[in-house]
C-alpha cells in the first residue's frame, strides 16, 4: 500500500470516473487503475463497485476511503513540519472567499502579498460559506475568509476586521431626507437582499429584528450580487445594505445616497477560518498579517455592533 494509492482512491472516489480521475492526477487512465487494483488486490476486498454508473464505493471501499483521507491529510502535513522548521513561506495555498467579500478585498491585498511572498503560489475560489466550511473539512482548501462568529469546534477563526454595514437610500426613499439612521428605520418590506445561501443576506435579516411581524410586499427582489442591488435601489426599487468596503469604489453620483448609522454602526466580523488541524501557519500568518494591515487603513469605525451572519440556523 502507497500513498500515491491512496490518492488515487480519492480522486477516483470524489470524481466517481477512472477518466476524471486520472486527468485531476496528472497520470493516464490505465496507469490510474492499474494502480487501485493493485490496492484492492493486495487487500484482497472491492473498493468501486465498478457495475453502477457513476462508480460507486461499495461498503467497505466507504470505510478505506475515510481512513484514506486520514492517512494522505497527515502524510502531506510532514511538508508543511519541515517547512515551518526552516521558516519557508512558499508552496500552494488553496483559499476560499465569500462573494461578498472576494471583489472588493481581493485586489486590495493580492498585489501587496504577491509581492512580499512570492514562493506562495495562491489558488483562489469564489464559494458561499457552507461550500468553504465543507472544502475546509475535505481537505480541498487550507484557509477561506468568511463572515463570522461560525462557532464550529473543527474550526479556527482567526478576525481580519470589522466591516460596518452603510445603507444605500434610493431617491425617492422614505429615509432620504435622514442624514443617518437607525437598526429602528429598517424595514423588511422595503429591504432589497441577496439571494438565498449569501451570509450577508443573513445577517440583514438578523438585523431587521422585526422580520417576523412584516410582510412582504406584492414583489420581491432577490440578487446574486450587491452590484445589482445598488441598480436596483436607483431605479427606486427599495433600499440596501452594503458592507463598508464596497462603499469605496461607488460613483460620485452613487455615493450621494449612502446614508451611515448613528454610532456604533452594525458590522460585520470577517475572519480568516481554517482546519485546526491545519499546518501551513507560516503562510495563514503571512495572509492575515498582510490583510489586516492593508484594511486597517481603509475601515476607520472604532466602535462598532456585531451581527451574527447566521439567521434562524444552527450556529
Amino acid at each position: 500500500m502507497t500513498i500515491t494509492q491512496l490518492h488515487y482512491v480519492l480522486a477516483v472516489a470524489e470524481h466517481q470516473n477512472f477518466t476524471k480521475a486520472a486527468r485531476y492526477c496528472h497520470v493516464t487512465q490505465p496507469t490510474l487503475s492499474m494502480q487501485v487494483q493493485k490496492l484492492e488486490d493486495e487487500l484482497n476486498v472491492q473498493i468501486f463497485d465498478r457495475g453502477k454508473k457513476p462508480i460507486e464505493l461499495t461498503a467497505v471501499g466507504t470505510k478505506i476511503v475515510a481512513q484514506a483521507k486520514n492517512i494522505v491529510a497527515e502524510a502531506e502535513r510532514i511538508n508543511d513540519i519541515v517547512d515551518q522548521e526552516k521558516g519557508f513561506i512558499g508552496g500552494e495555498f488553496k483559499l476560499g472567499m465569500i462573494p461578498t467579500v472576494m471583489p472588493t478585498l481581493l485586489p486590495m491585498f493580492l498585489k501587496t502579498f504577491i509581492k512580499h511572498f512570492p514562493m506562495v503560489k495562491l489558488k483562489i475560489e469564489e464559494l458561499n460559506t457552507d461550500e468553504l466550511i465543507h472544502r475546509i473539512h475535505e481537505g480541498h482548501l487550507d484557509a477561506a475568509i468568511a463572515a463570522t462568529p461560525l462557532k464550529m469546534n473543527t474550526i479556527k477563526e482567526r478576525v481580519l476586521f470589522y466591516e460596518p454595514f452603510v445603507g444605500y437610500i434610493s431617491p425617492n426613499h422614505r429615509l432620504k431626507e435622514k442624514t443617518a439612521i437607525e437598526i429602528s428605520d429598517l424595514d423588511i418590506n422595503d429591504m432589497l437582499l441577496l439571494e438565498d445561501g449569501h451570509c450577508f443576506r443573513e445577517g440583514v435579516i438578523n438585523l431587521c429584528k422585526t422580520l417576523k411581524e412584516q410582510q412582504k410586499e406584492a414583489y420581491e427582489l432577490e440578487s446574486g450580487s450587491i452590484e445589482m442591488l445598488v441598480k436596483l435601489s436607483n431605479e427606486g426599487m427599495g433600499m440596501t445594505l452594503l458592507p463598508y468596503l464596497n462603499t469605496l469604489d461607488l460613483k460620485l453620483t452613487e455615493q450621494k445616497n449612502l446614508r451611515f448609522f448613528k454610532n456604533p454602526p452594525p458590522a460585520r466580523e470577517v475572519s480568516l477560518i481554517f482546519n485546526k488541524n491545519e499546518l501551513k501557519i507560516q503562510i495563514i500568518e503571512a495572509i492575515h498579517r498582510t490583510i489586516s494591515e492593508i484594511v486597517r487603513g481603509a475601515i476607520k469605525f472604532q466602535d462598532v455592533e456585531i451581527i451574527s451572519p447566521i439567521a434562524n440556523k444552527k450556529p
